[in-house]
């Protein structure tokens, strides 16, 4: 049984994307699953004097050790803008500063969902790119268009989405167990 660390990159009470990140999370009987919550580990915008000044937060050490003590990564992207939220990129420099290769050896599963018909698949195209650079492997990834048309009740109700879904936890489960 592998270790599984999932989180949400939003730091929003109703995130749709933390909705997503629990229906997938549920989906998964095999592996040890720790959910956990961004918004209880708060940091301060990245800055070099921060740093020079006071050293890293506490915070970001706490969520790279979370990270370490983990075998595998599922985490839900969200966008504004097409691109990563401000929350999500802080906590990403945050860690990147206090290890460079935070996500060393760690197999991710990326998913992303949004009210639109692109289900902010820029945003989890970035995060794909750049996870490479800190030493994690993407593994599987998933975008679920139009939320509200294709998520009601805890569940996709899309067929065809839902399959979807199902397949690329198949590819991951399979891959975090080699």
């Amino acid at each position: 049984m592998k270790k599984v660390l999932a989180f949400a990159g939003s730091n929003s009470s109703t995130s749709i994307n933390q909705q997503l990140l629990d229906h997938v999370v549920d989906r998964i009987q095999s592996h040890e699953i720790k959910i956990i919550k961004l918004t209880d580990y708060p940091l301060p915008i990245f800055s070099e004097d921060i740093e020079k000044n006071e050293g890293y937060p506490i915070h970001a050490t706490i969520i790279k050790n979370l990270i370490a003590e983990s075998d595998a990564l599922i985490i839900a992207v969200n966008e504004h803008n097409g691109g990563p939220s401000a929350f999500f990129k802080n906590i990403i420099d945050w860690l990147s500063r206090v290890n460079r290769n935070f996500l060393e050896h760690k197999k991710i599963l990326l998913i992303s969902t949004s009210p639109g018909k692109r289900g902010a698949s820029s945003s989890l195209e970035y995060t794909k790119n750049i996870f490479g650079r800190f030493g994690g492997e993407v593994i599987e990834s998933f975008s679920l268009p139009s939320f509200k048309d294709n998520f009601q009740d805890r569940k996709v109700t899309n067929e065809v989405l839902d399959m979807g879904i199902e397949e690329v936890l198949t590819t991951f489960a399979h891959q975090i167990e080699n």
